[in-house]
Order: structure tokens, then sequence, then C-alpha cells
């Protein structure tokens, strides 16, 4: 099984409206709600592409109560954890101004809440799958990524870790199957300005000397790079299309990843399957579907 862990999942409020202007009162012209959150992305991707999963994390309030309806509507599991203190958090996000957003805090998570999601993973065995996805809220200590695959060392377990900064270089110790930052993330690690899929090449390298064994770095438009577990480095442009929603391009690169190496074992495959989900979502106003997506795949 394929488990995601979303530490702080939201529901995303994603308006459009005519002549945005500050200090007035402005009214949408078009308005969705979904469940958002990094893991619950790539469960969504996921069970798009005929794959099973169950989104774990924690939820808080009416809008907790919201995002278990809405992930229940989507049609895969999820086992979320109930606080108290808080309420899960609303991100609005405006369609006209590509990446402008306002997002809420999320609820406290307290030390029962983390030893209440550490039981549910302690069950995770031979053969499946972890995906740790996203930023953590601030009441969680910095150290629960590592903490979470240190607990889980030597069982065999597939980990994925979508994360940035030392979120993702304190886990790289426990040998990750992947790590996914994009360019930008991976040049902040490093200090320096990456513009070409060439020019990433030897940074990733450096994370799989530190013991990540496969780095997938998404670029955008511009593309993606891997270099796989085997040493072998792939390099591919996006297929062309019109970008309409960037939100969650990334997590179905991440859950097309999965979907290919599940299907064939084969890290070209997985690659090409990554691209073409995280170029499909991007081009479509929701997370891709599986015929975006195989589509796609054909003309990488």
């Amino acid at each position: 099984m394929i488990y995601t862990v979303t530490f702080n999942p939201s529901l995303d409020y994603i308006v459009e409206t005519e002549g945005f202007k500050l200090g007035n009162t402005n009214r949408t012209v078009s308005e969705r709600i979904l469940p958002g959150g990094k893991g619950i992305n790539v469960s969504t991707v996921l069970k798009n592409l005929g794959i099973e999963s169950t989104a774990l994390g924690f939820i808080a309030g009416f809008t907790g109560d919201e995002i278990r309806r809405r992930v229940e509507g989507l049609g895969f599991r999820s086992e979320f954890i109930e606080v108290d203190n808080g309420f899960s958090r609303i991100n609005v996000k405006m369609k006209e101004f590509d990446g402008t957003e306002i997002n809420g805090q999320g609820p406290v998570i307290g030390s029962d809440a983390i030893k209440a999601l550490m039981q549910k993973l302690d069950k995770l065995g031979e053969g499946d799958t972890l995906v740790l996805a996203g930023s953590i809220p601030s009441s969680m200590p910095d150290s629960i990524y590592s903490d979470i695959l240190a607990a889980l060392q030597d069982r065999e377990i597939t980990f994925v870790v979508d994360a940035t900064k030392d979120l993702l270089l304190n886990v790289l110790e426990y040998h990750p199957f992947l790590i996914k930052p994009n360019h930008h993330e991976l040049g902040e690690i490093f200090g320096v300005t990456l513009e070409k899929r060439e020019d990433v090449i030897p940074y990733a390298r450096q994370l799989q000397e530190k013991g990540a064994e496969n780095v997938l770095v998404s670029m955008g438009g511009k593309g993606a790079v891997l270099l796989d577990a085997g040493q072998q480095v792939h390099m591919l442009p996006v297929p062309e299309g019109k970008l309409v929603n960037a939100v969650g391009s990334g997590d179905s690169m991440v859950a097309g990843f999965i979907a290919g190496w599940t299907e064939r074992k084969d890290y070209g495959h997985a690659f090409k399957m990554g691209i073409a989900a995280g170029s499909a979502s991007a081009f479509s106003e929701l997370l891709a579907t599986e015929e975006e997506i195989r589509a796609l795949y054909e003309k990488l």
C-alpha cells in the first residue's frame, strides 16, 4: 500500500475576479473549493491512475471535516488524525495572478497527535511506500521527517520525500528511494542559480552522494532531470501545451513517477510518466486524469 502524509492539509479556495483592485470590494467570477496539500494531491493523481493509496495527516474543526468529506468524494482512503486546537487551514489562491495566494496557519499539533501518527506509521512494512510531502506546521518539531524515517528504517519501505532545505537534507542519511526538489529549491540548498537542465546535474549528484537513491528535479516549463539509482542521467523538456494552473504539478510529477515505477520498475518509464503527469496537471484546471497523462506520455 502507498501512504501519503500531509502534515498541514487545507481547503484550497481558488477564485477569479475581473480587474482585481487593492482597497476595493472585488467579486469573484469563478470559484472552486478543493482539498489541498501535497500528499493529498499525490493520492488524487494516483487514484486517477488507478493506484490505491491512503492519505494520512492532521485535521481540525469544520474545515477538517470538509477536507475528509471531499477526500472521500475523490475515492481514496484517509486515516486523518483529528486535533482539537484550531482548525484546518483555508488557502486562498487567485487564478489571474499565478502564484499569488494567502495560506492559513492550520491547527496546533501537539505531542499526542504526533504519537498517534507514529502509531499508524508503525504498521507499515515490506512492500509499502511512504510519501512525505510539503511543509510542516510551526507547532511540530523540525526533525519530524527524519524522526519518521529513522523509526521505520530496516523495514523494506520505499520512502519518497518532497520537501525543502533542512527537511530534505536531514532525511538523506536514511537513503530515501526518491526525492523531488525543484530547481529553485536545489539552487537554494547550494546557494546557486540553476537555469538549464544540465546545470542541475552536479548538484543533484551531491544529494545522491549524501544518500538519496533517485533525485528528480522539476524545472517548470524547462522540463525535468532525473539522476537514477543506476547512475544514469535522464533529461526531457516538457511537452507542448498551455499553462492553465501550476498548482499541484510537482505533486503530480511525484505521483506519475511512483505510478510508472509501480508499472514497470523502469526508471526511464517512471521519469516519462512523472513529466507527463506534472505537465498534464499544469495544462488542466484540475489535477490530471489518466487519459490526459497517457496522451502526453505518447508525445515525449
